[in-house]
């Protein structure tokens, strides 16, 4: 299956991704900041990023934007997810180049269904 990377800093979402990509038997790596984040992106290589865009130190957005900037980064798909769910934060986040958008919080099926369509375009 794919290899996931999870960019979340809230435990409590962080626990449900686990089980949804464990049960979809996934590989996935969490990182519970934002540092580092494109470091370890480069050396994990995931099919897909799920990247939360309020994190504690760096914002998901300039993550996002430094990975489209990067040639090594660009091509792997990036689904942000926020608990600003307004038309102007999806705006946002798909003009830096997001692949995907989700509004937290998500039912898991709806997760479920958009990271199979991010990973079928992949194909």
């Amino acid at each position: 299956m794919a290899n996931i990377m999870v960019v979340e800093d809230e435990d409590n979402i962080a626990i449900a991704l686990d089980f949804l990509l464990s049960r979809e038997g996934h590989d996935h790596t969490r990182l519970a900041t934002g540092a580092g984040a494109l470091d370890t992106i480069r050396k994990v290589r995931p099919d897909v990023v799920l990247l939360d865009i309020m994190l504690p130190d760096v914002s998901g957005y300039q993550i996002l934007q430094d990975m489209r900037a990067d040639p090594e980064l660009a091509e792997i798909r990036v689904l942000v997810m926020t608990a600003r769910g307004a038309v102007v934060e999806r705006r946002k986040g798909m003009a830096l180049g997001a692949d995907g958008f989700i509004a937290k919080p998500f039912e898991l099926v709806e997760l479920r269904d958009e990271l199979a369509r991010l990973l079928k375009s992949e194909c």
